[in-house]
């Protein structure tokens, strides 16, 4: 029997949804709000082939919530036997391990660890109090991006900070992405047709936001963001790993904490670079000559090939390389310069499999590699559905 559940990701300005029917697993309506608390705001929803649209000032994330169950109650599919709604949340912090129902007190944990995520945990507070005002009727779950990384080791979580600092003010290394991850990481065995804890994994997230992690018989041991998803590789518009000491420099040229928080945020990475960020644009460049779009790709590179190298040794090898998210599932000049730098470690790339485009799982390695290299559509709106049914079910 079908149980239709509806997914919120709401950031500052927009929320991304769907109704998800879980026996089928499949989307029913999907659809975007954007520019939420802007002039010029728009909705599209997406059901049976047709987009409707929807151009209309949303204040806050309340109205733009009751927006899109209006666009369900005239165009379908009905939100009347929608069993939950699981909502897409950040931070969880230490406080919060797994998917939990959301209720008075679970909000209030989470405006509590709003410092260590003031860009995103403030939004998906806010839109998930308007989902509950508009669809009080059903259980909400929060499910966290930090949930899977909750497993790492004491090792590989603390930073070497003061002790008493870092207990004060919950600092450590928390990861984000973790619903794909661990989606990736258990679709890889399924794909292998492997007992999932057999297994040592690597997966590459690689789109505007990346993150890799290290994954052993499906726990996570290690992964590259942080206390904040600025820490790790490359990425569209965040620099990744510097420097400590940049901060106190940049600050003694003139800079304030908030310009730099924005010049690493907003201005560096692979658009700091050469200007670009989307990795389709920076081949067009290469192919022309633009050596600063040269340059960016080569650093993206070297800093994922660092991460890979470093986490087969905190793995203790590895069988399977996976990529997935917009870049790595579908820039094979992104994976080939990776594959071909760890040639001398077993991995050897079928260049013609990587060159095909696909929406399905597959693998591009030859059958001389020692380690099974695979392109996995990551799907975190499936995860989340999994997590949410997973909860009310208790």
């Amino acid at each position: 029997m079908s149980q239709p559940i509806l997914l919120l990701n709401c950031g500052s300005s927009s929320i991304k949804y769907q109704l998800l029917q879980t026996d089928t697993e499949e989307a029913t309506a999907v659809g975007i709000v954007q520019r939420i608390g802007q002039h010029g705001s728009t909705l599209e929803h997406q059901v049976g082939g047709e987009e409707f649209d929807l151009s209309q000032d949303f204040n806050d994330h309340t109205e733009a919530v009751a927006a899109v169950v209006g666009m369900f109650e005239s165009h379908g599919p009905s939100l009347e036997g929608v069993v939950a709604v699981g909502h897409r949340t950040v931070h969880g912090g230490a406080t919060f391990q797994e998917s939990v129902r959301i209720d008075d007190e679970v909000i209030a944990a989470l405006n509590e660890l709003s410092d260590l995520a003031p860009l995103h945990n403030p939004p998906a507070i806010a839109g998930i109090e308007a989902a509950m005002r508009v669809l009080p009727d059903v259980p909400h779950v929060a499910i966290f991006d930090t949930a899977f990384f909750s497993t790492l080791p004491a090792e590989a979580y603390t930073y070497a900070l003061g002790r008493e600092v870092m207990r004060e003010h919950g600092i450590r290394k928390y990861g984000f992405h973790g619903t794909s991850h661990q989606y990736v990481s258990q679709q890889a065995a399924v794909f292998l047709d492997r007992p999932l804890e057999d297994l040592k994994t690597i997966v590459c997230h690689l789109g505007n936001g990346a993150s890799i992690s290290a994954v052993d018989g499906g726990v996570a041991v290690d992964t590259s963001m942080g206390l904040t998803p600025l820490a790790g590789l490359v990425m569209g518009t965040r620099s990744g790993d510097v420097d400590p000491g940049l901060h106190k420099f940049l600050g003694r040229k003139g800079m304030t904490l908030a310009e730099i928080d924005t010049f690493l945020n907003k201005e560096s990475g692979m658009a700091g670079l050469c200007g670009y960020t989307d990795m389709r644009d920076v081949a067009t460049e290469i192919a022309a000559g633009n050596e600063d779009a040269q340059l960016a790709l080569d650093v993206y590179v070297h800093r994922l090939v660092s991460y890979i190298g470093s986490y087969i040794a905190v793995l203790g090898g590895v069988d399977v390389l996976c990529f997935t998210a917009g870049v790595g599932e579908n820039a094979s000049h992104v994976r080939e310069p990776v594959i071909q730098r760890l040639r001398g470690l077993g991995f050897e790339l079928d260049v013609e499999e990587n060159e095909k485009r696909s929406k399905e799982s597959r693998e591009i390695s030859t059958a001389e590699s020692k380690v099974h290299i695979l392109v996995i559509p990551t799907n975190e709106e499936l995860a989340m559905a999994r997590e949410t049914l997973k909860v009310i079910s208790v």
